[in-house]
């Protein structure tokens, strides 16, 4: 039998590690089990390499809980250690075993799965446990050790007796960790870190029903039999290369991976490489529609098959954290701030290569089945936008597919769009002019006014749209965008000839004042136009810098400061109302005339409520009386 004392620098180091080694006391078992998952890699590359002699079996990892008695166990059968072994892994805190394993056979260890880094994770165990004992029988021929630490830097290590090679670990559970002796916390536990580890992990039992005999009698009944519950999936989609996995194998891991999510995803993208760094992975692109609220931290990061985190901020470009899946790479540096892993050189190929990879996706998705791609557009356009506007390199290769629908159900690339309206849609700068609307129901009048025109009106209603399209105005060469309720529509230079005024020069300057003196409570700019007869006798636009400076404040962007309500009053001089307007004498009919057509042109844009809109109609009756 040997005493010792652990080879440590401060006598108190118990208390930090459970005040300070990890935030979650939780994650006590995922560091214990994958301790186990290592030990069983590391017997299985020693068994191909010939330095452990016979089969080695099955090997796999058992979680006991023992309430009664306040007891955890964790045992593995994998290449288990001796007393040296303990005293030099174990009593020497901060040595990596696992470190020292893959120095010692580097030239052929590299894709062994080990896991440990820090040579801390053991020490977890003292978060929940007052006190722990290792029981470990090794591979080689040497006799078992049993180690025991109440949690004080004193040990015992002793030899003893157990027949079955590999390690059990018996956690002393505290008396402010008894939640961790429920089943279901354990369950919740091992589900929640180790659902994908590499070796089958038994927790408890459950009941199998067993086939039926081909010859039994049509009233017998099948019988069961009690079988070890393994609680992993150990050859997840994601370890497996693309062309071994159909699309319902895809499917079926998305369900596995949310089982409460009843909605099937739309299209998934397998990220597989090795070089110059290691990650695999599935990424698949629910339907997000508008909601930029869309719930994020539904990707889950791995490191070799163990759940670490599903916040992938600063590792996943920040536009696709709204897709979900899961991504696996021992190559991203774990409990490190967002800051150094938005500088780490490792992470930012990992970011760039995901990006790359998702935009080559959709535009391999819109090149072999466009029709298709165009019925997923609504679903997928807010992750294509936010995208465009906080990534580069994805900016450059989207206009292979970024679409542009437009209130008639046609879906226009760029280029496509370009052709469209170069012949029909210029302003007096020779800009094209790209109107469109965003809410269909609500500009349905400016829609109607500008389709009857000849004009293509586009359909962009995110709600990063006015962010977008103030990129893309800056990058293009001599393009303007317009919303079609805007200011920018009528000095488009139309196709045809200019609509001619029936009002003359003289009769437009008596009009004006008229209509300033009724309106002069409103901030209403007021504007003649010649327009088409079956137009509004009055329209309703806004300046289009205002207005989308304002749309930009309201999701994060723009200038500083308020931007107030502005418009601008059109007057149609060619409306027959208008001509009434100028030819009545009696000032009060003319009022009443104007301030009707003034709340006409208000109601199209929403803006008639309250005592105005009780106003305007009783006016109306009173007219249609």
């Amino acid at each position: 039998m040997a005493n010792g004392k652990i080879n440590v620098a401060v006598e108190n180091i118990f208390p930090l590690i459970k005040k300070f080694l990890y935030s979650d006391h939780e994650i006590f078992l995922r560091e214990l089990i994958s301790n186990a998952t290592d030990a069983i890699s590391k017997l299985k590359h020693l068994s191909s390499i010939g330095e452990v002699k016979g089969e080695i079996g099955d090997p796999g990892i058992e979680v006991k809980v023992d309430k009664d008695n306040k007891k955890i166990h964790i045992i593995d059968q994998g290449v288990g250690m001796t007393s040296e072994e303990v005293n030099k892994y174990i009593n020497e805190l901060a040595f990596s075993g696992a470190e020292e394993f893959l120095e010692k056979y580097k030239d052929n260890a590299k894709d062994s799965g080990i896991i440990g880094h820090f040579g801390l994770g053991f020490y977890s165990a003292f978060m929940v446990a007052k006190k722990v004992e290792i029981i470990t029988q090794s591979h080689q021929e040497a006799p078992a050790a049993h180690w025991t630490c109440d949690g004080s830097p004193e040990f015992t290590l002793e030899e003893t007796e157990k027949k079955e090679r590999g390690t059990e670990i018996v956690l002393h559970i505290a008396d402010d960790s008894t939640e961790f002796l429920e089943e279901a916390r354990i369950r919740e536990l091992l589900n929640k870190y180790n659902k994908f580890m590499p070796f089958p992990i038994k927790f408890g039992t459950r009941e199998e029903t067993l086939p039926l005999p081909k010859d039994a009698k049509e009233d017998a009944k099948p019988e069961t039999q009690t079988v070890d519950h393994i609680i992993n999936n150990t050859h997840p989609a994601w370890t497996k290369s693309p062309s071994e996995l159909k699309e319902e194998d895809y499917k079926s891991f998305y369900r596995e991976l949310y089982p409460m999510q009843f909605e099937e995803p739309l299209f998934n993208i397998h990220l597989n490489v090795d070089y110059p760094f290691n990650l695999t992975g599935i990424l698949y692109f629910p339907k997000i529609k508008n909601d930029l609220n869309l719930q994020k931290d539904k990707i889950q990061l791995y490191q070799n098959q163990v759940f670490v985190t599903d916040n992938v901020e600063g590792i996943v470009p920040e536009f696709l954290t709204m897709l979900r899946g899961v991504i696996d790479s021992p190559d991203i540096p774990l409990n490190v701030s967002r800051s150094y892993l938005q500088s780490d050189g490792a992470v930012k190929k990992i970011s760039n290569y995901i990006t790359r990879k998702v935009a080559d996706k959709l535009s391999s998705l819109f090149k072999k089945d466009r029709k298709g791609y165009e019925e997923k557009w609504n679903d997928i356009k807010v992750v294509i936008e936010y995208g465009m506007l906080t990534e580069d390199k994805f900016y450059e290769k989207a206009d292979q597919f970024m679409l542009y629908p437009t209130t008639e159900g046609e879906y226009l690339t760029y280029s496509e769009l370009e052709t469209a309206v170069k012949n029909t849609q210029t302003d007096k700068d020779g800009k094209l002019v790209f109107l469109y609307a965003s809410n269909v129901e609500d500009q349905h009048q400016y829609i109607e006014s500008a389709k009857n025109k000849g004009y293509k009106v586009l359909l962009l209603d995110s709600p990063i749209i006015a962010h977008l399209i103030q990129k893309l105005e800056g990058d293009k060469d001599k393009i303007a965008f317009a919303r079609v309720d805007g200011d920018a529509v009528e000095k488009l230079i139309k196709k045809d000839e200019a609509v001619v005024s029936k009002l003359s020069d003289e009769e437009k300057e008596r009009l004006k004042p008229l209509i300033e003196a009724v309106i002069s409570g409103e901030k209403y700019s007021v504007q003649l136009e010649a327009m088409d007869s079956a137009e509004l006798p009055f329209v309703l636009t806004q300046p289009e810098f205002m207005r989308r400076m304002k749309e930009m404040q309201q999701t994060g962007g723009g200038m500083m400061g308020a931007f107030p309500e502005m418009y601008t009053l059109l007057v149609n001089t060619n409306h027959e109302l208008v001509g009434q307007i100028l030819q009545t004498k009696t000032a009060n009919k003319r009022e009443r005339l104007i301030q009707q057509a003034l709340d006409l042109a208000r109601l199209s844009q929403n803006l008639l409520k309250g005592e105005a809109l009780t106003a305007f109609l009783k006016r109306s009756v009173d007219l249609i009386k």
